[in-house]
């Protein structure tokens, strides 16, 4: 697969023939992005797929001062939209094109899209933000799981609950956390369904039990990319996936 890039790329990587695959699942925070990566992690795995899994601030050189950076409340917003792109850079470089020039299947929970849409709610340029991840790889699948904010709210509750950041308390939409997530949650899936049209994610209904979305995804994906990365007929589809 000859690599391809949001912009310019990294320069010294453009000759890359990379054989893996490379999977986002997007969404916003509490839908069951990292349920259902891990879902087609064991799914992928058992088919004898080899596999990566990826994410936001997972980077061992960024990582600790990220989470010591949030814990202080001590950077300016472009300050530490420019943290993450450096989170990101190092995961793509140094994790995700060496697994798919490997030829693994790579799971992204999140990629640039999600960084951006936060950025842009806090008051970053959207042009400037987009071109500051030009360097990302075009993936060839992205999942974006929707989901509507009254079965969003039940969700979050019953797992970990509200936190400063997916609250968006910063940016002082209320003086609790509940309505900040409220308010903040509905401004992020604003953000990335504008870029759902713009860069051609895939929606699924993440409303529904996790097996039908697990099941919905594992169709796209063999629909999609499996038939061609093996080389044989594609599979039948679910009747309520057919054409």
């Amino acid at each position: 697969m000859k690599v391809r890039y949001y912009g310019a790329g990294l320069p010294y990587l453009a000759e890359l023939n990379l054989t893996g695959r490379l999977i986002v699942i997007e969404g916003t925070d509490g839908v069951g992005r990292s349920t259902q990566t891990g879902l087609i992690k064991t799914w992928l795995e058992a088919q004898g797929h080899a596999v990566s899994d990826t994410g936001l601030n997972r980077s061992p050189l960024t990582q600790p001062g990220l989470d010591e950076a949030k814990r202080g409340h001590t950077l300016g917003h472009n300050t530490l939209s420019l943290f993450y792109a450096t989170d990101f850079a190092d995961r793509l470089e140094n994790q995700i094109i060496p697994a798919l020039k490997a030829g693994f299947f790579v799971l992204s929970d999140r990629y640039f899209f999600s960084s951006c849409a936060r950025d842009v709610v806090r008051g970053a340029d959207p042009t400037w933000i987009r071109k500051v991840y030009g360097f990302a790889l075009v993936p060839d699948l992205i999942f974006y799981l929707t989901v509507d904010m009254d079965n969003l709210i039940p969700r979050v509750l019953s797992g970990r609950g509200f936190n400063y950041w997916e609250s968006g308390m910063d940016l002082g939409l209320a003086d609790n956390l509940f309505d900040s997530f409220v308010q903040y949650q509905v401004r992020l899936m604003q953000q990335l369904e504008q870029m759902s049209v713009e860069y051609g994610f895939i929606p699924i209904d993440a409303n529904r039990p996790i097996q039908a979305i697990q099941d919905d995804l594992r169709a796209e994906i063999e629909k999609r990319l499996l038939c061609d990365f093996s080389k044989e007929p594609c599979p039948a589809l679910p009747a309520s996936l057919g054409s």
